[in-house]
């Protein structure tokens, strides 16, 4: 008996658009532009750093509590402009990796203070190394001054920001 053959598998074309989309209202409005900015950085961080299943914020929590141990959640909560309950869950999957660790505070018994791990350590230098790769990559697009002024300018938003984590929530 003849086995039917599997069907051939056509190289994908490149999507055509029905409509040229215009972008005219959109084209002038920083946020926009911000908001496609952050979608390409993201996915050039979740491809340098695919081996180890590690969310932006995550590597920025895991930096803070290396840099600051001792600190507690409320403390990374508020630099990262983040609300307490997202914080809780994002300490709790890196605890659950064993990349922290809370401790009761020796100042208020109502505060865990957070430390990294010998592990944590161990995988944050190999989440250095891809995020300089991830990096490298950004900077190639700009000038070292270009760098330094787009981070002064996203800085200056940052501070002129009229919304507070508890205004609003961010997702993990």
């Amino acid at each position: 008996m003849v086995q039917p053959s599997a069907p051939a598998v056509r190289p994908e074309k490149p999507r055509q658009r029905e409509i040229d989309l215009r972008k005219s209202r959109l084209s002038g409005l920083i946020g926009f532009h911000l908001r496609l900015a952050q979608v390409a950085v993201y996915r050039d961080f979740v491809t340098a750093t695919a081996e180890l299943k590690m969310t932006p914020k995550q590597y920025a929590v895991l930096e803070l509590v290396a840099e600051n141990a001792g600190a507690s959640q409320v403390d990374l909560a508020e630099a990262l402009l983040m609300d307490r309950a997202t914080m809780m869950a994002l300490v709790d999957r890196l605890e659950a990796r064993d990349l922290i660790e809370r401790r009761a505070s020796p100042l208020d018994r109502r505060r865990q203070s957070l430390f990294i791990t010998a592990a944590g350590e161990i995988f944050l230098e190999a989440a250095r190394a891809a995020i300089s790769t991830h990096e490298a990559r950004l900077l190639e697009a700009f000038t070292p001054e270009e760098a330094a002024l787009t981070i002064r300018l996203l800085r200056r938003l940052q501070t002129n920001s009229i919304t507070t984590p508890k205004d609003f929530i961010v997702a993990s």
